[in-house]
C-alpha cells in the first residue's frame, strides 16, 4: 500500500494514572491528544490495577483523538507502558489475575531467590541484582500464589503486550525493553533459560521478545471498531515508559542524555557500549542500533517541596527566590538541602535505605530555604552525573530537560548554573510522543533521524559562568556531608570534588 505523502503516527502510553494517546504529523505537530484515567488499588506494598481498563482506557483515548484525522494519513503506532507491570492471561489473552504495577513490592522473598539463581546473568548485564518491584520476582510470585499458573496456555503478559494482542487480534512479541526486568537476557538476546527453570519459570509462559522498533504486525478489524484505529494499520514494538519520554526528548546522540525532574529525578542517556555499574544504581536498555540505554532513577526531586511547603503558593515563593538567587550573598556558600522526596530512603546516586533529608547553611526564611531545595536538587543533579562520569559512562552530549519541574523556569536556569552546561527544553516532551517518533520508523526511517524531524525545541538556555562559581561551594558543601554522612562512596566523593575544581 503506497504511503501518504503527509503521515501520521499515533502515540499511545500507559502511565499510572491515565492512557494517553496522540496523533503526531511527520514534523512532529501534535494535531491531537486524549487521555482517559486509570485506577489502582493500593494496600501495604501491594499495588494493582485492573488490566481491562488499560484496553477500555486506551480505545477511548483513541476515538477521541482520532475523530478528526484522515484514516488514510495514519500509518503506523507504538505504545509504551510501565516498567515491570506484569499479568497473567490465557490462551486467548483473557486476563488471569490483576496486574501488579511497577512499584508493587510485595515479591522480596522471591527476589533473593532470584538473585541467587541469577547472580551471574544480572552481573553480565550490569544492574547485579533485581529489586522486588522488578517483572521477574513479582512473575515468581505469581506462579506461585495465583491459582491461574497452572492452567493450559498461562501466558506471562507485560503490560503493553495486552494491549498489542488486542490490537493485532493474536498474541505477538514482546519488546526487549519491556523484558528487561524480567530478565532478558541483552547481550546474548534471548531468555535465560536454565535460570529461570531454576526459579519454576518455564518457556512456554514466555513471550517471544523483539528489538523496540520491530514491526509486529497490523490493526485488525476487532481492535479498528473498538479503538477508530484503521484497519492495517502497523503496530511498532514500543518501549518503558522512561525510554518513551527520552525518545520524546529528542535524546538519542551518543552521550546525550534527558534529565526528568518530577516527584523525584531520572536520568536516561546514551551509550556507545554497556554501562555496567558495580553498585547496581545503573541499568541499560537496549536502544537503537547498537547503542545502550544507561538510566537511574533518585528518590529525590520535586516532591520534598510538597513535603515541606504544603499548601504554599510556589509560583510566589519561586518569585521570591529567584530574587535572592539573583542577588549577592556573604556568606561561604548558599543553604543548601537535600530533597528527599520520600522516606523509603535513596536509591541514586547512592543507595541508602535510612537516608533522611537535611538542610547544610542557615536560611535566614522561607524564601531562602525555598531556595535551599531548588539549590539542593540542582546540586544532586549534578552529583548524579558526577557519579555516571565515574562509571565511564558518556556524559558530555546534549542535555534535556523534561517533567513537571519544567514550568519552573528559575529552577531550569539554575540547573543550567550549577551544572555549567547548556540544556534544552523540548515543545512536548512525554512518552506517548516518543512512541509516535518510534512508529515513524516502520517505514525503515532511522530513530535518530525520525527524532531529529518529529522532536521540536521549546527554549535553549546557556550557564552563567558567574553563578556557576557562585554555587560551587554549596556542592562542595552537599557533597562533602553526603559522605561524611557515610551515603556516599568515598571515591564517589572524591570524583565529584575533583570534576568541580578543574
Amino acid at each position: 500500500m503506497p504511503r501518504p505523502a503527509d503521515p501520521v503516527r499515533l502515540g499511545l502510553d500507559l502511565g499510572t494514572q491515565s492512557a494517553r494517546a496522540v496523533a503526531v504529523d511527520a514534523a512532529g505537530r501534535l494535531l491531537a491528544a486524549a487521555s482517559r484515567p486509570l485506577h489502582s488499588s493500593r494496600t501495604g506494598e501491594r499495588h494493582e490495577q485492573d488490566p481491562e481498563e488499560w484496553w477500555h482506557a486506551l480505545a477511548a483515548a483513541c476515538r477521541e483523538a482520532l475523530a478528526d484525522i484522515d484514516p488514510a494519513r495514519l500509518t503506523a503506532l507504538a505504545l509504551d507502558g510501565t516498567s515491570g507491570t506484569i499479568l497473567l492471561a490465557g490462551a486467548d489473552g483473557t486476563p488471569l489475575t490483576p496486574g501488579l504495577m511497577y512499584d508493587d513490592g510485595r515479591a522480596a522473598a522471591q527476589a533473593v531467590r532470584v538473585n541467587e539463581a541469577g547472580a551471574a546473568v544480572w552481573e553480565e548485564l550490569g544492574y547485579r541484582t533485581m529489586q522486588p518491584s522488578w517483572a521477574l520476582p513479582k512473575s515468581v510470585w505469581l506462579l506461585e500464589h495465583s491459582a491461574a499458573a497452572t492452567a493450559p496456555g498461562t501466558r506471562l503478559l507485560h503490560q503493553v503486550d495486552l494491549v498489542t494482542w488486542r490490537l493485532a487480534g493474536r498474541q505477538v512479541a514482546s519488546d526487549a525493553s519491556h523484558a528487561l526486568k524480567t530478565g532478558y537476557h541483552l547481550i546474548e538476546e534471548r531468555w535465560p533459560e536454565k535460570e529461570l527453570a531454576a526459579l519454576g519459570v518455564p518457556g512456554s509462559l514466555l513471550p517471544e521478545v523483539v528489538r523496540p522498533g520491530t514491526v509486529l504486525g497490523t490493526v485488525c478489524a476487532a481492535a479498528a471498531r473498538a479503538t477508530g484505529i484503521p484497519e492495517g494499520v502497523e503496530i511498532v514494538a514500543g518501549m518503558t515508559d522512561g525510554c518513551a519520554a527520552q525518545i520524546g526528548a529528542g535524546a538519542l546522540a551518543p552521550g546525550a542524555w534527558n534529565s526528568v525532574l518530577g516527584t523525584t529525578l531520572v536520568l536516561k542517556g546514551v551509550s556507545p557500549r554497556l554501562v555496567r555499574d558495580p553498585g547496581g544504581l545503573v541499568y541499560c536498555h537496549r536502544g537503537p542500533g547498537d547503542t545502550w540505554l544507561p538510566g537511574a532513577a533518585s528518590s529525590s526531586g520535586a516532591g520534598a517541596l510538597t513535603r515541606e511547603f504544603p499548601g504554599a503558593d510556589l509560583t510566589e515563593l519561586t518569585e521570591r527566590a529567584a530574587r535572592y538567587g539573583r542577588s549577592a550573598t556573604g556568606a561561604a556558600h548558599d543553604p543548601v538541602a537535600y530533597p528527599l522526596a520520600g522516606s523509603g530512603g535513596e536509591r541514586f546516586p547512592f543507595r541508602a535505605p535510612d537516608a533522611r533529608p537535611f538542610v547544610l547553611g542557615d536560611p535566614a526564611d522561607e524564601t531562602e530555604y525555598f531556595h535551599a531545595h531548588l539549590l539542593g536538587t540542582a546540586c544532586l543533579e549534578r552529583l548524579c552525573f558526577d557519579y555516571l562520569d565515574h562509571l565511564g559512562a558518556p556524559v558530555d552530549g546534549p542535555l534535556t530537560l523534561t517533567g513537571g519541574g519544567t514550568r519552573n523556569a528559575y529552577w531550569n536556569q539554575l540547573r543550567a548554573d550549577v551544572l555549567g552546561r547548556t540544556v534544552t527544553l523540548p515543545e512536548h516532551a512525554e512518552g506517548a510522543l516518543g512512541m509516535a517518533v518510534l512508529a515513524a520508523t516502520a517505514d525503515g526511517t532511522p530513530l535518530t533521524e525520525a527524532a531529529a524531524a518529529m522532536v521540536r525545541v521549546r527554549a535553549e538556555l546557556r550557564p552563567d559562568p558567574a553563578r556557576t562559581a557562585r554555587f560551587r561551594p554549596a556542592y562542595l558543601a552537599f557533597v562533602d556531608a553526603l559522605n561524611h554522612r557515610g551515603l556516599l562512596a568515598p571515591d564517589v566523593a572524591e570524583h565529584a570534588v575533583r570534576k568541580a575544581q578543574q
